[in-house]
């Protein structure tokens, strides 16, 4: 269960010390034109604006032309997965007869067995320089810079493996694209889907504020998968945390890509922040 005005109020200093000297802690500047600060509180989470990473749209204007001209979510996962491959090589699996080449495939796969794994700290290595937003989690909480488990993340993060082809890149055309998506055939008209986590981990929430017994604001890691089923929540843990998350912080879900990547059907990525958030304990 996460941290209640019933348990003790060390443990509540604790992690709210947690949440000020790395949660608040954020990049001066970001690639969405939004303040950090902004962009990771409970405010935005609840009205949030258009978010678009700088240029990319522009820069890949090919894509979003071909895009705009389809009526299927089918016939989009098309043209992006051609898109993709053919801009980024992602059909085969090494250049020449060593280096791997790294693919938001590779990434989006390993995430969905182990959020915590290198693969991981590349994507929320991303968010970071993307979003602004710090991790505060990966492993392990992550309480201050500089400390063992910041350094673990950022060596992991900066893993010549993950980091060639240029993975980042490759994620911005994914965020844009799954924006895109959300607009014209999943979330239309929509600033708000209501998600579900799972979990028996309280380390990777951290309290902000405790509402009431069944609602708090909690700051969220700066990448975390949810469900947008709550009968798959339920099988992750006993605490069952519904979030209504701006469709401005969807990173990727499952119906982007056929085959699924993630574990669960019903799978989001969902950037972080302050959310106000309801629990259930079972």
């Amino acid at each position: 269960m996460l941290c209640t005005g019933s348990e003790p109020r060390k443990q509540h200093r604790l992690m709210s010390d947690a949440h000020l000297s790395i949660a608040t802690g954020t990049h001066s500047s970001n690639l969405v034109g939004v303040p950090t600060g902004l962009l990771a509180s409970a405010s935005f989470n609840e009205f949030p604006i258009a978010l678009s990473i700088r240029g990319v749209r522009e820069s890949h204007a090919d894509l979003f032309d071909e895009l705009s001209l389809c009526g299927s979510l089918e016939k989009a996962r098309q043209i992006f997965q051609e898109y993709m491959d053919r801009l980024f090589k992602l059909s085969g699996q090494h250049v020449g007869a060593r280096r791997f080449r790294a693919s938001y495939l590779r990434l989006l796969k390993d995430w969905g067995f182990d959020s915590n794994s290198p693969a991981g700290a590349v994507l929320k290595g991303w968010v970071e320089s993307r979003f602004g937003l710090f991790p505060t989690f990966h492993r392990a909480p992550i309480r201050r810079f500089n400390s063992p488990e910041w350094l673990v993340y950022v060596e992991q993060k900066m893993s010549t493996r993950f980091n060639n082809n240029n993975i980042h890149s490759q994620l911005d055309v994914l965020y844009e694209f799954s924006q895109w998506v959300l607009a014209r055939f999943v979330a239309v008209g929509r600033k708000h889907i209501t998600l579900y986590r799972g979990t028996n981990d309280v380390r990777e929430q951290q309290l902000v504020q405790q509402l009431d017994a069944r609602s708090a604001i909690v700051h969220l890691n700066n990448l975390v998968s949810f469900t947008a089923q709550r009968e798959i929540a339920d099988e992750f843990g006993d605490t069952i945390i519904e979030v209504e998350v701006p469709v401005v912080k969807i990173l990727f879900f499952n119906e982007l890509r056929s085959p699924c990547l993630l574990r669960g059907e019903a799978e989001y990525l969902v950037i972080g922040g302050d959310y106000r958030v309801g629990m259930s304990y079972f």
